[in-house]
């Protein structure tokens, strides 16, 4: 029994929580594939979090934050620790406030980034149109400054509130926080909720942006297949300043259709790595190897991982 298992009584036996022993955690990630978590908790509650975290920090238990998996692939062979999952409706809240204080909306963590876009559209707010298409909660999309060709997250960022390994809560204005690419300087707490900066819009004009988006997505990216987004992250070549497309490096590498047991190279979008129906993330962590080694050798550049990996005893935290 792992040693979450013997301690899980003091751990939190007495919270607002929902526990869940040996949980599959693969099957719900955008992969489908994947390990399962030696334990899982959902709290249903502020509080039970904060404390939650707190007896965590404490007895030196390590802990991840399960968001909707869109970024995430999780070892055939699991996870230890505890995996905290922010899905209690109370976690998936997002408020408004138009009376011109700063704040437009503030959306908890475990919020779905699609539907909050899409409300903050039909309302008529501006600010994360750039966002149309990107999987992920709210807590995922901002600690990764998750984006696109048209903008990201931070583009549009009040605040950002965490709770920290003591189980309180702080608040980080944007103006304290580096936003760079496909990353952030937060520390390494657990994402609660974030306030957004949005103006008042045409719903129409905005509708019209997003279906916008949306058609280039549709026609550069294979949406129908077992994905999880760009596998790595766009490298920035040093002598120009402007990043340089790991799809296109790939596919002059001729890499498109590589294959490696269940998973391979998307025919479509290089930087997509797609896998069968009943495939493995083995198959899709070998793969990813391949392709870095193969770039690297024809082209001198090492692609970093956009996707998170999580493995036992291997801490790799997300709210992704």
């Amino acid at each position: 029994m792992s040693r979450v298992g013997h301690t899980s009584t003091k751990l939190f036996a007495d919270l607002e929580v929902d526990a869940h022993p040996d949980h599959p955690l693969g099957p719900d990630t955008w992969y489908g594939v994947g390990g399962r978590a030696d334990m899982l908790v959902s709290p249903r509650s502020e509080e039970a979090l904060c404390t939650l975290v707190r007896r965590c920090h404490e007895q030196e238990i390590p802990t991840r934050v399960f968001g909707n998996g869109a970024n995430l692939l999780v070892a055939d062979e699991g996870v230890d620790g505890l995996v905290i999952r922010l899905d209690h409706p109370r976690f998936r809240e997002v408020d408004y406030d138009l009376d011109g204080s700063g704040e437009a909306m503030r959306a908890m963590s475990g919020a779905d980034m699609g539907r909050t876009m899409n409300e903050a559209v039909r309302r008529g707010l501006s600010g994360l149109q750039q966002m149309a298409g990107i999987p992920a909660s709210i807590g995922g999309a901002i600690r990764m400054n998750a984006g696109g060709a048209f903008g990201s997250i931070g583009d549009s960022l009040h605040s950002v509130a965490c709770v920290d390994g003591r189980g309180e809560l702080v608040i980080h204005p944007a103006d304290r926080v580096e936003m760079g690419y496909r990353e952030t300087d937060l520390p390494d707490d657990i994402i609660l909720w974030a306030a957004f900066n949005l103006t008042q819009d045409d719903p129409r004009a905005l509708q019209e942006q997003l279906l916008e988006v949306f058609q280039y997505k549709k026609t550069t990216q294979p949406l129908k297949e077992s994905s999880a987004g760009c596998v790595f992250k766009n490298p920035l070549d040093r002598e120009s300043g402007r990043r340089t497309s790991a799809g296109a490096m790939i596919d002059q590498a001729g890499l498109k259709g590589l294959r490696v047991g269940s998973a391979s190279v998307s025919t479509i979008h290089g930087n997509f790595l797609v896998v069968d129906q009943g495939g493995t993330a083995g198959d899709l962590i070998r793969l990813m190897d391949q392709v870095r080694d193969r770039v690297a050798a024809e082209r001198g550049v090492h692609l970093q991982r956009e996707v998170v990996v999580w493995s036992r005893s291997r801490r790799s935290s997300t709210d992704g």
